[in-house]
């Protein structure tokens, strides 16, 4: 299983023309981030001051549609002649539906070469994992995963059940790829009935693998529940995207998925979107619950890929 994410700029690289030319811009315009926020939304155009700040600071840059659209207000407000701002902006990354469907397509891992991956499972002492018979059923899963104010994650938590098919079933294989290598790996907790054993990194693809131990082992037919959390440093919060997803290459009876977004920024559109095999992908529109979040059920699902995606 992979919970997946995208990629973003690492942080240490030079500002872009575009941060230099809006810090500039800024300057020179005498308005504080406040003042600026403020005649943007007098203008129906809704960018937080966090935003403002990483774009100039070359952080994060725009890609949505709205925040494009509010580029263009931006220009305005900083009295800068028209597209002078977003003609340095690269094409938008692929995104939403017909890029997840490309991706959704292949055999292979989401955000990472396959290579990658195994790689990593001979560090761990785990080099057949992806081709023997597991004798570890995934019951249930449940991913709670928490979107910050900036649009990053902050953490995911997940509470999974397994039900063992032989004797001596003391530990779990995690697969996560943060997706975004700039921002470093997430800090992975074991929360309950579990502890981490050897853990391995890919930086360069942000990718972790780490045996979760149980605190006992479980005979066949016996099952048991685990907890733990990948927690991200912040802010900036590594980006997300707009999407959080699980990729299954076996079948899971049930998986309950849930995004909790700031409540000064809930998006103005929820999706969850699945595909499994070659099936045309689906995707239904939900609605942000009372509790700033949104939540997705799949029975009986996989192999396939199942997610939330949404937009502001």
């Amino acid at each position: 299983m992979v919970a997946g994410n995208a990629i973003t700029k690492d942080d240490d690289q030079p500002p872009t023309a575009f941060a230099s030319t809006l810090r500039s811009a800024i300057a020179t315009s005498g308005l504080s981030l406040d003042r600026i926020q403020a005649r943007l939304l007098a203008r129906g155009a809704s960018v937080s001051v966090t935003a403002l700040s990483y774009w100039q600071s070359g952080k994060r840059q725009p890609e949505r549609q709205s925040s494009l659209s509010a580029v263009r207000v931006l220009e305005e407000v900083l009295a800068v002649p028209a597209g002078s701002l977003l003609s340095l902006l690269p094409p938008p990354r692929p995104r939403g539906a017909s890029s997840r469907r490309n991706r959704a397509t292949t055999e292979q891992p989401l955000t990472f070469p396959l290579e990658a991956l195994q790689a990593l499972l001979e560090k761990v002492g785990a080099p057949n994992a992806l081709e023997q018979h597991h004798q570890l059923k995934l019951v249930g899963l449940h991913d709670l995963c928490e979107i910050a104010a900036d649009g990053g994650q902050r953490a995911v938590t997940a509470r999974a059940v397994f039900q063992a098919g032989a004797d001596g079933q003391d530990r779990w294989l995690l697969v996560y790829a943060q997706g975004d290598p700039g921002a470093g790996p997430p800090v992975l907790n074991a929360l309950r009935n579990c502890h981490v054993g050897r853990a391995e990194v890919d930086d360069e693809h942000g990718l972790t693998v780490a045996e979760l131990l149980f605190d006992r082992p479980i005979d066949r037919g016996e099952t048991h529940l685990i907890e733990y959390s990948l927690t991200n440093p912040g802010p900036p919060y590594p980006e997300c995207r707009n999407t959080h997803y699980r990729e299954f290459r076996r079948p899971v009876r049930e998986y309950l998925l849930e995004v909790r977004f700031d409540p000064d920024t809930i998006p103005a559109k929820c999706w969850r979107y699945s595909r499994q095999g070659t099936s045309p992908l689906d995707r239904r529109e939900l609605k942000p619950d009372e509790g700033s979040g949104v939540h997705a059920v799949a029975l009986d699902f996989g192999p396939g890929v199942f997610g939330i995606d949404w937009e502001y």
